[in-house]
């Protein structure tokens, strides 16, 4: 099939364009620089995906549109950044999904969106059916999925690719978050029982492509079956690097005064289950975190 990815020069984007490659599919990489460590019969455009351009034209020609793109929100969240982040995710479908006014066959459109959609949700278990949340990352998660479901209006599959926390080796939060135990300064944040809701990054991977092959659309949670407290994974990421556990939880209050409204982020959280994902029946690479966390940081 023909594949049209944005945000393929992401740790994910990488990973999932050297996968499509490897199964032989025809793969074209969305890039603002033109370039990407990828073989060289991997299609590399240049283009902003947050700007219309000539880019657009090659769209309407694909069987399957993989859109990654987004600014990262592991950051201080002032005014500027929030416009950023919502732009990067908004901006960029809304120029996809344009463009497949153009196509003359049926696409399939899978779209990014994340776990963030639910809100804040204590212990509450989330499948796909849940309501959405209200905070800044909630509403953006709404306006993203509308945007992407627009594909659907104009006759083509949409498939929305709700995120957990990426957990990889060469990129994403698992690489931040370890850090600090490696000097043996790892410890829990807030009251430790906020959850976390992860996915191993070949899990992602293969999901894309199990999903390619179903006859399915909506949304579609991707996170492991198992999600863990934050206390669970401080404890499982101490086990793995052999670092004890020694220091009390951060404050709330200290994470909010270094990180402003993204703290929030980190302190409540989301226990978000696959539902959808188990009903069909994939299986799970690494369902546990104490496996991905081996896989990730052992050497």
């Amino acid at each position: 099939m023909k594949v049209f990815i944005t945000g393929g020069t992401g740790f994910v984007g990488k990973t999932l364009v050297q996968k499509l490659y490897e199964k032989g599919h025809l793969i074209t990489v969305l890039s603002r620089q033109g370039k990407g460590p990828f073989p060289n019969e991997v299609k590399i455009l240049t283009g902003d995906p947050t700007q219309r351009g000539p880019w657009q034209a090659d769209v309407s020609d694909q069987d399957v549109i993989i859109n990654l793109a987004g600014a990262s929100i592991f950051q201080r969240w002032t005014d500027e950044a929030k416009e950023q982040i919502r732009n990067s995710r908004i901006q960029t479908t809304k120029n996809l999904v344009d463009a497949l006014r153009n196509a003359s066959h049926h696409v399939l459109l899978m779209s990014t969106s994340a776990v963030g959609y639910y809100g804040p949700s204590g212990d509450e278990i989330l499948t796909e059916e849940a309501p959405p949340g209200s905070d800044f990352l909630a509403r953006l998660a709404v306006d993203w999925e509308r945007e992407a479901m627009r594909a659907a209006n104009l006759g083509h599959k949409v498939i929305i690719m709700r995120f957990g926390i990426v957990l990889g080796r060469r990129g994403g939060a698992l690489q931040f978050m370890a850090k600090p135990f490696k000097y043996f300064l790892g410890s829990g944040l807030g009251s430790g029982k906020q959850y976390f809701s992860w996915i191993h990054e070949r899990d992602l991977v293969e999901i894309f492509l199990f999903l390619m092959g179903k006859d399915i659309s909506g949304p579609v949670n991707c996170t492991s079956p198992n999600p863990v407290t934050n206390q669970e994974l401080t404890r499982l990421i101490g086990k793995v690097l052999k670092r004890p556990v020694i220091l009390p939880n951060v404050p709330g209050f200290m994470l909010r005064l270094l990180l402003g409204e993204f703290a929030q982020v980190i302190l409540t959280g989301q226990r978000v289950i696959p539902e959808r994902l188990t009903q069909m029946g994939y299986k799970f690479l690494f369902p546990k975190l104490e496996d991905a966390l081996r896989d990730l940081l052992e050497p």
